[in-house]
């Protein structure tokens, strides 16, 4: 078996499986992409937040692999959201990438002039800039909202999903307004012991796979997106070798029975959270404005 895909509400066709690149920077990022663009991967997922997408373009025209054959995901932060901020972000994150388009394009937070920054992604969709649109951590009330009252609603939705937090009613909310699950930290990031775990290293041992590859194929079965993220090349590979096995309803039950409803990271319905996030963007601003100052000294 191999990634056939999946089709979007805009009837363009995505990988089931990406490679994710938060965290990673410099020499090491531009690497790891282009291997992973050359042993099988074809959805590169990065953002504006991460601070690499230069890089990724870099690696991207170091794999020599057509930019065709390249489904490419970025995001606009926070900071720049509302119209013309939003807008001028895209463009940047494409002069970055080295690209004419991208193949999705997420506002990365619910906080802030959101909508705004939306309406820039609509119309950058409208002009072929984008081929689809989303959004990421958008909870169900929010992806409602936003689904509801835009000319074009979300294509995706990217959102923590793991066996410890399996968004089963998020899932249900974006199945009824026909947004793809997409899932960042699929491995929940080994917390609560997940690597080591007895019902996913049982159910592993019987195709002979790890519990990382068993974690990915229960996403994917449930219609998920997944974006794994390594910096070690032989687990980039192990973890896009789970298209040649299929999980019993039995093994889907026992995982679904791990559920714990509880994000391993932090939750955006926190009003403390929410501050952290506002936080983040005023000194970024900060920072920004001193730099320019100086610049201008």
């Amino acid at each position: 078996m191999t990634d056939t895909g999946i089709v979007l509400n805009n009837r363009v066709t995505m990988p089931r499986l990406g490679f994710g690149t938060i965290g990673q920077t410099g020499s090491q990022i531009v690497e790891n992409v282009a291997f992973a663009l050359n042993h099988g991967y074809d959805l590169i997922d990065t953002a504006n937040r991460y601070g690499n997408e230069e890089e990724v373009g870099s690696a991207i025209k170091k794999s020599g692999i057509p930019r065709e054959d390249i489904f490419l995901t970025s995001k606009v932060w926070v900071e720049h959201y509302g119209y013309e901020a939003a807008k001028a972000s895209v463009l940047e994150s494409m002069r970055k990438l080295q690209v004419d388009y991208i193949d999705l394009m997420l506002l990365h937070q619910p906080f802030n002039d959101y909508y705004g920054a939306y309406r820039a992604l609509e119309d950058l969709y409208k002009e072929g800039r984008l081929r689809a649109i989303g959004v990421s951590n958008f909870y169900p009330d929010r992806l409602v909202d936003i689904a509801s009252f835009t000319e074009i609603p979300p294509m995706v939705n990217q959102v923590e999903t793991h066996v410890l937090n399996q968004q089963t009613e998020a899932k249900q909310w974006m199945d009824k307004y026909g947004v793809q699950a997409e899932a960042w930290a699929p491995f929940g990031e080994g917390r609560g012991g997940l690597f080591e775990n007895p019902v996913l290293a049982e159910i592993g041992g019987k195709y002979g796979k790890t519990t990382a590859q068993v974690m990915l194929r229960w996403n994917i079965q449930r219609g998920i997106v997944v974006l794994p993220k390594s910096v070690h090349k032989d687990r980039m590979e192990q973890n896009l070798n789970v298209f040649d096995f299929v999980l019993t309803d039995e093994d889907m039950a026992k995982i679904g029975a791990l559920d714990t409803k509880t994000s391993s990271f932090f939750s955006h319905y926190d009003p403390g959270m929410v501050e952290w996030f506002v936080k983040m963007v005023e000194e970024r601003k900060k920072q920004h404005d001193s730099s320019k100052e100086k610049k201008n000294w």
